[in-house]
């Protein structure tokens, strides 16, 4: 048996919403996001809900915009009348290591992420962050409340520019790759509010590597 030791980690604790209205995307979208989540440890329960292990807090954000962002471009391309999100709450703190499968894995973060993902479902918001560290978690809500006031309006044209530069491409490389404008992508990140949501990237990183644990 391994020696159990502790580290600090992030969890990441999911469900697509609108799910049962998708039919046949939501089996797209569930590989989409298997994609995305790859090289971290992850896993889908029950065909809509998943969780993620990040052993370095300051992405984490960061991969559950990419996630919602995600949703949003592949089931708002559809034609369908039903949109989708992911409902998404991050657990900060401490991990016993080695984990080796994330249903029986122990430690704060999970504890974090899943009784505040209980509370989401139970309310009409779809991100929440949470660490052990009481006074920086109004800080974190603050940040959540608004970048769900930014993803709820947000739309599918403006979801695949924002997926993109989340992951690191620049808006002229995107605009090559979808054989469009830089102003025309420029614009669609400008509608997409994509200033904000770098800023407040920004701030989520600062805070996180300021935790004392």
């Amino acid at each position: 048996m391994g020696v159990i030791r502790d580290t600090i980690g992030a969890v990441l604790t999911g469900d697509i919403v609108n799910s049962t209205q998708l039919l046949l995307t939501e089996e797209r979208l569930n590989k989409a996001l298997g994609e995305l989540l790859g090289k971290h440890l992850h896993e889908f329960y029950r065909g809509d809900s998943f969780q993620v292990y990040l052993d370095k807090p300051a992405e984490a954000l960061r991969m559950a915009l990419r996630c919602r962002a995600l949703a949003i471009q592949i089931t708002g391309n559809e034609e369908t009348e039903v949109v989708s999100d992911i409902r998404i709450s991050i657990g900060i703190g401490q991990v016993n290591l080695p984990i080796r499968q994330l249903g029986i894995a122990k430690g704060e973060a999970f504890l974090l992420s899943g009784r505040r993902f209980d509370k989401l479902q139970q309310s009409e918001q779809r991100l929440a962050i949470e660490s052990g560290v009481p006074l920086a978690n109004i800080g974190f809500q603050v940040m959540a409340d608004y970048l769900d006031s930014i993803f709820v309006g947000m739309t599918a044209k403006q979801a695949e520019v924002i997926v993109a530069l989340l992951s690191g491409t620049t808006q002229q490389q995107l605009a090559e790759t979808l054989k469009k404008s830089k102003s025309t992508i420029s614009q669609l990140a400008s509608a997409g509010r994509w200033q904000e949501i770098e800023r407040v990237l920004q701030q989520y990183e600062l805070l996180v590597n300021q935790l004392n644990y």
